[in-house]
């Protein structure tokens, strides 16, 4: 590979990483082609990508973006994950795959600017969808108007139910 398409790649590496929600390195020494295919597949349909790059390549464009802190783990066979949208799915999407196929060893990662280890990665793939987080939320946000509804309209209900028996017992009396 000449020094341009080196440069060009580092580059365009750089961009990525400023760009990426999270960046998940693994190890995928040992995986065969069809085990590797499958992987990628996965991650692409869940909109991640994901590039194996040389070591070398990696610290260069990492420099002076968030990824920057896990230079010193860009040793041995490196395959970077990226996702721009929504940090749990390639979380998810690895996990379940190194689950199936105990080759990919997944190594540290970025979330923001934050190092996370292998368990911060097992632990945010266990975190419901984006799309169930945000259902919950909708719903809490759908419960508080309507308990203050229901409280709002029992306050005029009570009164009208204490005018009410005190109108009873006037007129309980009078008839007496």
């Amino acid at each position: 590979m000449q020094l341009e398409q080196k440069q060009q790649i580092a580059q365009d590496l750089h961009g990525r990483f400023e760009r990426a929600k999270i960046v998940i390195l693994t190890d995928y020494k040992g995986l065969n082609v069809a085990a590797m295919t499958e992987l990628r597949r996965r991650l692409k349909q869940a909109g991640i990508e994901y590039r194996v790059v040389k070591n070398s390549l990696l610290e260069r464009a990492a420099t002076d973006t968030p990824a920057a802190a896990i230079k010193d783990a860009f040793k041995g066979p490196s395959a970077i994950a990226l996702s721009y949208d929504d940090p749990v799915a390639p979380a998810k999407v690895l996990t379940q795959f190194a689950k199936e196929n105990d080759k990919l060893k997944i190594r540290l990662g970025m979330l923001g600017a934050k190092v996370i280890s292998e368990a911060d990665i097992k632990s945010l793939a266990d975190l419901p969808s984006r799309e169930v987080l945000l259902a919950q939320l909708l719903g809490v946000f759908n419960a508080v108007p309507t308990s203050l509804v229901r409280v709002l309209s029992a306050v005029p209900g009570g009164l009208v139910n204490v005018l009410n028996a005190v109108k009873e017992q006037k007129e309980q009396k009078e008839a007496a």
